[in-house]
């Protein structure tokens, strides 16, 4: 059964350390060793994720996190999982940079009895001891009808252009961010998606994407990408050809910090994103349970909220989301 849990970073980081006990660091205590494949590190929410999962093991003494980067690099991804299953580390992390090629290996860990929990992404098959994540569908039909109502608003009924800027191909968030938000859109077929270019997440590359699609659409009036980086790289292109007042930019991620989703919305370049959760705190929370706590079985599926972050209420989210020292 999915459990709905509300996001709250102090909440999880507080828990987390509250599980600690008072003899963590003891001599003779087990050292546990949390390995952690993520799927790219040079992507910001990535960065973001890594560094705030760091500070909170930080705090446990007995615990070594060691974190491989697969460079968004399938066959480099699998091979360190493969390593660390021969150094059976008492707990593995993957964030899959993508669904298909990771869901062997994930299984082999399961089989050498490695505990295994699956962070934001899914795979094809339930791999995996527990998946903390959000719900991309949801977090597309929020996008969707966010553009449905500005579009309503500019032209008196739902209807006009949207380009979408898709994320790497064949991941979970770029199959659902973008389903989600096709679920809102069919609804009005005055509503057309006129372009839908591949960027793999990153924003030089949807700058580009985006400035190939300028030059062949004449009429543009919002951009949905599916994470912020890419509607900045979009909105980008859009100022260098000066039509960036033509349209409006929405992305998805939503982190605090000055270079964060949020405070793009504050500063006018995006017109909303929504906040997909970080996860670690709720991963470092399940993680200490599976090592300190015999017995415990974590759910299968956990799922956070995501909130939609617009210019009425970014001040306030730009507060909640942004970590000191992390974002």
């Amino acid at each position: 059964m999915k459990r709905q849990f509300s996001i709250s970073l102090c909440l999880a980081g507080a828990l987390l350390l509250a599980g600690c006990g008072g003899g963590t660091g003891t001599p003779g205590k087990k050292q546990f060793v949390v390995a952690f494949s993520q799927a790219n590190n040079a992507e910001p929410y990535r960065a973001a994720q890594n560094a705030f999962l760091a500070r909170l093991f930080a705090a446990q003494p007995d615990v070594k996190l060691v974190i491989a980067d697969a460079q968004q690099d399938n066959s480099k991804q699998v091979a360190q999982v493969e390593t660390f299953i021969r150094q059976k580390p008492d707990l593995l992390i993957v964030a899959p940079n993508e669904r298909a090629a990771l869901t062997a290996v994930m299984g082999q860990a399961m089989e050498a009895h490695i505990p295994v929990l699956c962070l934001e992404r899914d795979i094809l098959q339930p791999n995996y001891t527990s998946y903390v994540h959000s719900d991309n569908v949801a977090i597309g039909r929020l996008a969707g009808q966010f553009i449905v109502d500005q579009l309503t608003k500019k032209y008196g009924r739902p209807k006009g252009n949207v380009v979408a800027i898709r994320g790497l191909l064949g991941v979970e968030g770029e199959i659902h961010r973008d389903r989600g938000a096709r679920d809102i859109f069919d609804k009005y077929p005055e509503i057309k998606i006129v372009a839908d270019p591949v960027a793999d997440w990153i924003q030089a590359k949807a700058k580009d994407r985006m400035t190939e699609v300028l030059r062949a659409q004449p009429g543009i009036d919002v951009v949905y990408g599916h994470n912020d980086p890419m509607a900045v790289g979009a909105y980008l292109a859009a100022k260098e050809l000066g039509r960036e007042k033509e349209m409006i930019f929405v992305g998805v991620d939503g982190l605090g910090g000055p270079a964060g989703g949020i405070r793009k919305v504050m500063d006018g370049i995006l017109a909303a994103t929504f906040v997909y959760p970080l996860c670690v705190d709720k991963a470092a929370e399940v993680v200490n349970r599976i090592l300190r706590e015999p017995g415990f079985k974590p759910e299968k599926d956990y799922v956070l909220d995501s909130l939609m972050v617009t210019s009425e209420n970014a001040a306030q989210m730009y507060e909640k989301f942004t970590i000191p020292g992390i974002n």
